[in-house]
């Protein structure tokens, strides 16, 4: 039986747009409606194409999200990549589908679109992408894959970025020991940080955890991590019960990578006087003087330019790659106003001096590929 799926247009940050879309006054609302066939009977994602009929392409792309687009900047920043390479190669279609939320249905949709045979590049990005991709390769060999935030190497049919989160998370933890042994109007004494993480995960509990805290304790190595887990990625009420305990326990700067459980962090900070740091995606104009400081991944970049290599043919499948602070992919976002308005010119200094140590090699921390 197949399954007819409505499309329509993503609507993106003006940031993420291209130049192309701004011109033609490209709007965030649905503005393209097309039918994807989706070849097994169970519920199938829905398509979002853009302009280009990705199947009626000379190249044709389909972009995987394993979860939804609008308000994941990970997943907005995947598709701006892509776009902006078929912007750049005419004759290239790009649709984009949506595989919601629930995991457990991203293997058999993800095997649903390469049953199509309609695409030339199965772009996604998630850690348990790779895995999922391997197998459906096993049944579509010749189906070839891109797949970001992963790793895996020596599948013919994939290549797979992973980014270097042990410098990112390094960063994170160096800068919340940093702010928080400041004299910075919230800092309070004894280095104690915090770390909600929207649910526990192989990255989240063998890099990103024990990084944080290295960083803090690069420190002070007296520094104590404060760790919770919300248990989900939307829940704002309940993050802000645990980061008004992680405050009211001695914390005064708060890691959050908790989705929407984001804005419940901030609402405690702001109510409590407290520090919060975001992670992948500047997230200063969130809450200025409370988001004081952001690490970032330039997953849009990699997206791009390794969307280009496979369009151009030269994207070596087989082969996975780690992407870190001395590649310019991972960092710390020191120019942005709020960051220069709200952090002192002394943090800012150490800060640099530590990116500049880990950018030049003289500083290594390598980044697992086997979790």
């Amino acid at each position: 039986m197949n399954t007819l799926c409505k499309a329509r247009e993503v609507g993106l940050p003006m940031k993420y747009r291209t130049n192309a879309q701004r011109d033609r006054g490209f709007k965030p609302s649905g503005l393209l409606c097309a039918v994807l066939l989706l070849i097994l009977p169970a519920a199938q994602p829905a398509a979002l194409g853009t302009r280009d009929t990705a199947t009626e392409a000379e190249f044709s792309v389909a972009v995987f999200v394993p979860g939804v687009v609008e308000g994941s900047p990970t997943y907005e920043m995947l598709v701006a990549g892509v776009r902006r390479a078929a912007e750049e190669r005419p004759g290239t279609g790009v649709r984009v589908i949506e595989g919601g939320f629930n995991q457990a249905e991203w293997p058999q949709s993800m095997t649903s679109l390469a049953a199509t045979q309609d695409y030339d590049l199965i772009v996604t990005s998630n850690p348990s992408m790779p895995e999922i991709a391997e197998e459906v390769s096993q049944s579509f060999p010749d189906q070839r894959f891109l797949v970001l935030d992963g790793y895996l190497a020596g599948n013919p049919s994939l290549y797979t970025v992973l980014f270097n989160q042990r410098e990112q998370a390094f960063l994170s933890g160096y800068f919340a020991g940093l702010v928080s042994t400041s004299s910075m109007e919230h800092a309070k004494p004894g280095l104690r940080a915090g770390l909600l993480a929207g649910q526990e995960y192989p990255i989240m509990n063998r890099v990103i955890r024990p990084a944080f805290e290295l960083g803090l304790q690069s420190v002070d190595p007296a520094a104590v991590l404060d760790f919770r887990v919300l248990g989900n990625w939307y829940d704002a009420a309940a993050a802000t019960e645990l980061a008004n305990s992680m405050l009211d326990n001695g914390a005064d700067v708060i890691l959050t990578i908790s989705g929407g459980g984001n804005q419940g962090v901030i609402s405690a900070a702001r109510t409590k006087g407290a520090y919060v740091l975001w992670y992948d995606s500047p997230g200063y104009d969130e809450a200025p003087g409370i988001v004081i400081g952001s690490t970032e991944v330039k997953l849009d970049e990699a997206a791009y330019l390794r969307t280009l290599d496979a369009i151009d043919g030269e994207l070596a499948f087989g082969t996975g790659e780690v992407l870190g602070v001395g590649d310019g992919f991972v960092g710390f976002d020191t120019g942005h106003r709020l960051f220069e308005r709200h952090v002192p010119q002394q943090v800012r200094s150490e800060l640099e001096a530590m990116i500049t140590r880990l950018r030049d090699g003289d500083l290594r921390l390598e980044m697992p590929t086997q979790f």
